[in-house]
């Protein structure tokens, strides 16, 4: 029989592209979604007639029991979270509630229900904040700067604890920034090449941003989500770091994006005080060497060709829009 997967946060990013990759793997999909007067399935519309779609929601532990009851998933990965850093400052209840406590009631459905389900829990990068060693690994200590790295801490431990206190197969892995042509325009990397596209079809001369001085360790989404389904065939539940290794620069990506479309980035960007956080995260860059020795596992797209398939997409996409 084919193996049944459960996705919360399936008509988001990382959703989409996890719930692609178990259909080809013969999996039957189950996608869970918020009831809502404006759901958006735009990133599962090519496939959304293999999938079984169905309403829960992190916030109502009764429906996730019901879902797991009805559907019997093997595997469970919790994607659905408050995911935007900067919207945490000014929602921090709200992200506690879906990011940290959302975790908890997920997981003990599952102890109710079946302890057999195997669980994935979409950790951060976000975890390590304040960096205390650079690079980051599975052993560097936590020191959260926003709401959203502090919920993404609490569901961290809560899968830890839940692992070792009732034997659950239930994994985190710790996600360093990974983009793609799907990533919401909040988003700085989407911003840049949306903003790229809009300024290359003469519809905007500038684009603001925050700190340009920002290290991150960015990646392809649709490498990392091969990474969570291979914790997940594991014989032992474990934690690891998903990331290139590699650090760029926000200005580095501003180069990248702006030179794919034929422009220098320097005569369109402006600082905006307003994208600044207010404890603003530096240097962020993983060791993924474990996952690289245990799970096999390595990225396939490199950052120049992800911004170029960024920038290519929404320059599509802004093309369209005006004929």
């Amino acid at each position: 029989m084919a193996k049944r997967a459960l996705i919360t946060g399936v008509t988001g990013q990382d959703g989409s592209y996890l719930a692609e990759f178990l259909l080809s793997q013969g999996y039957t999909v189950i996608g869970m979604v918020r009831r809502s007067s404006t759901v958006n399935f735009e990133r599962i519309a090519h496939i959304q007639d293999q999938l079984e779609l169905v309403a829960g929601d992190l916030l109502d532990e009764v429906s996730l029991i019901n879902i797991l009851r009805d559907h019997r998933p093997d595997e469970v990965y919790n994607l659905a979270a408050q995911s935007f850093v900067q919207t945490s400052f000014s929602q921090p209840v709200l992200t506690g509630e879906t990011t940290a406590m959302g975790v908890t009631r997920l997981l003990d459905a599952i102890r109710l229900v079946d302890p057999e389900i195997r669980f994935y829990q979409a950790s951060s990068s976000e975890m390590f904040g304040k960096v205390l060693e650079v690079p980051q690994r599975e052993s560097t200590p936590f020191y959260p700067r926003s709401p959203y790295g502090v919920a993404k801490v609490y569901g961290h431990w809560i899968t830890v604890n839940y692992r070792e206190s009732y034997g659950l197969h239930a994994s985190s892995g710790i996600l360093f920034n990974h983009e793609s042509p799907r990533r919401g325009l909040e988003f700085v990397t989407r911003k840049v090449t949306h903003g790229v596209a809009r300024i290359a079809h003469k519809l905007d001369d500038k684009l603001a941003l925050g700190n340009l001085d920002s290290h991150r360790d960015w990646g392809y989404a649709a490498d990392y989500v091969r990474a969570m389904w291979l914790m997940l065939q594991q014989d032992s539940p474990d934690d690891y770091v998903v990331s290139t290794g590699e650090t760029h620069e926000v200005r580095e990506l501003c180069r990248l994006a702006f030179e794919a479309a034929g422009l220098d980035w320097e005569q369109h960007v402006v600082i905006d005080d307003r994208f600044l956080r207010p404890a603003e995260v530096d240097l962020l860059v993983g060791d993924p060497s474990k996952a690289h020795s245990v799970l096999g596992w390595r990225p396939e797209v490199d950052f120049p060709g992800l911004v170029a398939m960024m920038v290519e997409a929404d320059m599509d996409m802004v093309r369209k829009s005006l004929r």
